[in-house]
């Protein structure tokens, strides 16, 4: 069972006690006790890195890398515990025929000794380590420090002077083809002088010759055809570089290839003897393409729109690449293979092949959905059906059936949360732009593609209402590059219809009349455009982005047609509903700081504006912003703050109505993270923020936006555990509320009544938050 993104649990102290009570259990055991006399446990080696001359960051980064070298790994650990090791203790020598015992030594790990370590292997070692950074007359010497049987090697590292980069010279014969294609990108050297020495930087330099050239045409070429030859006779710690060509370079690497044929097999089946050249049958299209698809079950044109090779042209790399990138994002083929042969032919050219082996033209997936929290708790089923290759052009049409159910168990929050619903969503996708303009391609890189969903939900809540949704979509999404994404809704239309109001919801909206908002029919027609940038994936860089805009649009052009002005009374209902208008911009950008190699400051900055006019007073409830809960305020629920200074509506019942919305949106999230060891990483955050109104609501005074708005902040804090699995992020966070908006003024400050010890304060304040992944 999987537990969605976002939910949330109310935990109680009880089991954070267990969880500390069970750590302390572990601590207290020993690592030791089954060592021989003589023998000790190796617990680290420790590299200090002795000199005058280079700054501490950079002292510390070496040692950091030269710490990673060392051999043997000392035993595993957790939060500083060797828990593989206790494993192992806890089984003890003798294990027989005990399974318990046999477990234990499987998952456990055997102590690592002082004398597995070979002090003399690590001297040379981190020698040779500090040579490549430069450090040609390094010293390493290493003593030992035994404390109740618990050992630490410490090695010292003497860098002495670092060599620098005196000339480097391209020593290779410019008259020959290959000479002059090395040297005209010799500006774009990776070996500058003055710089370090460093083998890492020549190696790199090795492989952008060899990039340079496989674009170049010069298919079988590689990085070990490049020698560079270092002269370091100098005495003033500098050095000369020579840059050459292996006199043993075979003569095919030494000149470029050409494409001669193409053949292409996209219905493959691997067999027990490999991959296959057997071109019969093969049919030749737009002269460059040989097809072997007797069947036809793919469209010529759909995949030689994808290959970016022609017949005649010189071999790249860049085209070779992208071929493979398009066709595997075309999710048809389950298997992509390419192959480049010697041609029989032409000398010096190569005939390519393409097996592509169909991923199941059908496929039907269930997902069990399980939501669990001490306020509410229920289950969703998806059924997904998909259709790949629908037209014979990579088209993809899927169905997804989904139902569930959610029931209130607690809390003082009438979340509105019991409810059954189920429905139906279809997505049919193109690998393309459909336009009646003729062909686009906003960038021959990335595949755009162009989709049509339509998706029906009903929704019963048992106590309140139902409601009947379906919503249309017709657009593009397109990559601009690695960074930029684009995604055009050409027309979104949302259309929502209320039936089966209850006599208690009634009496509710009798009075809270903002709950009617909530059941109001809703139509909203128009473009949406979202803009995403990020270039977090670049983990070297020390300061890396994500922002993500989005335009909003409904019933503008409606509304000047109709000539809407609510004003004068003057409003227009389109299917039993007054049609939305209104102009809706929204923000989220986030910056992460990179402090050191375990921890990063990470900031978000979300703004929503909105602007309704014409035939409508506010955003409808759906397009309404709320903040709150795992992945905004976390010392608050999810939409129970706001509007402004508003306070959550009372009910007869004794609960409050937690369903707080706006207009407009400001939210300020900082968090800092760091290891504490292993898969455990620990945070600490502030948050801050709050929704408004664009008008005044006499049902809700104090909710217009104006210029006091950072006066209305809510504002909480806290801090939590993160348990990183790669594939999944289990988070925890503590939090309590340190600004309330909507208490008087002087009193919103609530440090003051701050006490851990009252268990009513406890109950009223502590929020404690479990959820799958990061915040922001």
């Amino acid at each position: 069972m999987k537990m969605r993104k976002g939910v949330i649990m109310q935990a109680k102290l009880k089991y954070i006690v267990g969880i500390v009570s069970f750590a302390a259990f572990i601590a207290s055991c020993s690592s030791t006790k089954n060592l021989k006399e003589g023998e000790s446990l190796y617990v680290k080696g420790n590299v200090i890195v002795d000199s005058d001359t280079i700054s501490k960051e950079n002292k510390e980064k070496i040692a950091t890398h030269l710490e990673a070298a060392l051999m043997p790994k000392p035993n595993k650990r957790l939060a500083g515990v060797p828990f593989k090791l206790y494993f192992n203790n806890m089984a003890g020598d003798s294990v027989g025929k005990n399974i318990i015992k046999k477990f234990l030594k499987k998952i456990g790990e055997k102590p690592v000794l002082l004398s597995d370590v070979n002090r003399e292997y690590n001297e040379n070692l981190l020698r040779n380590r500090l040579e490549n950074f430069g450090f040609f007359n390094a010293e390493v010497k290493s003593d030992t420090l035994v404390e109740n049987k618990k050992a630490t090697v410490n090695y010292t590292a003497k860098p002495n002077f670092i060599y620098r980069i005196r000339s480097v010279q391209f020593d290779i014969d410019s008259t020959t083809q290959l000479g002059k294609d090395i040297r005209s990108s010799s500006d774009k050297s990776l070996l500058q002088v003055g710089k370090n020495y460093s083998l890492d930087v020549i190696l790199n330099e090795r492989d952008r010759i060899d990039n340079d050239l496989k674009n170049k045409g010069y298919y079988y070429f590689s990085p070990d055809y490049i020698l560079v030859q270092v002269d370091s006779s100098h005495r003033n710690n500098k050095v000369d570089m020579y840059v050459t060509v292996k006199k043993e370079t075979p003569a095919q690497a030494r000149v470029p290839s050409k494409i001669n044929k193409i053949y292409v097999y996209p219905n493959y089946t691997e067999t027990s003897t490999g991959y296959q050249r057997s071109t019969r049958n093969a049919e030749l299209y737009d002269s460059s393409y040989y097809f072997i698809d007797r069947q036809h079950l793919y469209r010529k044109p759909v995949i030689a729109n994808h290959i970016f090779f022609h017949p005649g042209d010189v071999y790249n790399r860049n085209a070779h690449n992208q071929t493979i990138s398009h066709l595997v994002n075309l999710n048809s083929w389950k298997f992509v293979k390419n192959n480049f042969v010697d041609s029989k032919e032409v000398p010096n050219a190569l005939d390519v092949y393409y097996y592509l082996t169909p991923l199941p033209k059908k496929s039907l997936r269930v997902e069990l959905l399980g939501k669990m929290a001490s306020v509410y708790n229920g289950t969703e089923v998806n059924v997904n059906w998909t259709l790949r290759n629908a037209f014979k052009g990579a088209e993809q049409l899927s169905f997804n059936v989904f139902g569930g159910y959610e029931t209130q168990t607690g809390g003082s929050a009438d979340l509105n949360s019991s409810y059954y619903r189920y429905g139906m969503e279809a997505t049919l996708t193109f690998p393309r732009i459909l336009s009646p303009f003729g062909r686009i391609s906003p960038s021959r890189r990335f595949i755009p593609k162009t989709y049509v969903k339509g998706r029906y939900e009903f929704l019963n809540r048992r106590k309140a209402y139902t409601l009947n949704s379906i919503a249309l979509d017709y657009g593009y999404i397109w990559q601009e590059s690695e960074e930029k994404q684009h995604d055009l809704a050409l027309m979104e239309i949302t259309y929502v219809q209320p039936k089966g109001i209850s006599e208690n919801y009634q009496k509710q909206m009798d009075t809270i009349p903002a709950l009617r908002h909530a059941i109001e029919p809703q139509f909203t027609i128009g473009p949406n455009y979202n803009f995403t940038f990020q270039n977090t994936m670049k983990q070297h860089l020390k300061n890396t982005f994500y922002f993500k805009g989005n335009l909003d649009l409904s019933g503008n052009i409606l509304g000047l047609i109709k000539g809407a002005d609510f004003n004068k009374g003057k409003t227009f209902k389109l299917f039993d509903a007054y049609f939305s208008q209104y102009i809706k911009i929204s923000g989220d950008g986030r910056h992460y700081l990179k402090l050191s190699e375990n921890s990063q400051l990470a900031s978000r900055v979300s703004l929503g504006l909105s602007y309704s006019y014409g035939n409508s007073r506010s955003l409808p409830y759906l397009k309404q912003y709320y903040v709150g809960g795992p992945n905004s305020i976390r010392a608050f629920g999810a939409r129970a703050i706001g509007p402004g200074t508003v306070a959550p509506e009372k009910l007869s019942n004794g609960l409050f109505y937690a369903d707080q919305t706006g207009d407009i949106k400001l939210e300020l999230n900082t968090e800092y993270r760091a290891k504490l060891a292993g898969f455990v990483h620990w945070a600490a955050f502030i948050d801050a923020g709050n929704v408004w109104l664009q008008r005044d609501d006499v049902n809700k005074p104090g909710g217009k936006f104006s210029k006091n708005f950072l006066n209305e902040l809510a504002v909480g804090g806290g801090a939590g555990l993160r348990f990183d699995f790669t594939f999944l992020i289990i988070r925890t966070d503590m939090s309590i509320p340190f600004r309330i908006p909507y208490l008087p003024k002087g009193e919103r400050w609530v440090f003051k009544d701050i006490d851990f010890g009252s268990s009513k304060w406890r109950k009223d304040n502590l929020m404690f938050n479990l959820a799958i992944g990061y915040p922001f």
